[in-house]
């Protein structure tokens, strides 16, 4: 599992509002390289962004599923053709005056699930500290 956590000034609805606009996923989630569809009840268990990886003119058409969608909780399932599938929960929790926001990842699938768990945390911090706070600075600008 790879986990990172953010404290942020925007409110839970700030944040939630953000996770809630399928169309503003490739602005905060590192890799995300464009959207192409989002469902209409999104995030609803069961709907569907349907986004691209990579670097035009290699993009990688691919999809994250929305597993379970409740207050301050959100669990996906993204796939990133060859690289596999991985489970995301993003937790945000009233703190203070602010929120903190938290993100997991655990990866589901070979080829990534073969590499060491130390060598996944080493490579993967990083890019979600960057998703969260890409995240964070969206929801502190967004009005919920």
């Amino acid at each position: 599992m790879n986990k990172a956590t953010r404290r942020t000034d925007a409110t839970p609805a700030q944040v939630w509002s953000v996770l809630s606009d399928g169309w503003l996923y490739g602005s905060w989630v590192v890799g995300s390289s464009r959207i192409r569809d989002v469902d209409p009840d999104w995030p609803q268990a069961g709907t569907r962004i349907h986004h691209s990886v990579g670097i035009w003119p290699v993009l990688l058409d691919d999809e994250t599923v929305s597993l379970q969608s409740k207050a301050g909780l959100l669990e996906l399932s993204a796939a990133a053709w060859p690289f596999g599938k991985a489970r995301i929960v993003l937790t945000v929790e009233k703190e203070d005056e602010g929120t903190l926001v938290t993100m997991e990842e655990f990866v589901e699938t070979a080829p990534l699930r073969w590499i060491p768990p130390i060598v996944q945390q080493t490579a993967m911090a990083p890019r979600l500290d960057e998703c969260l706070r890409r995240l964070t600075m969206l929801a502190e600008r967004h009005t919920a």
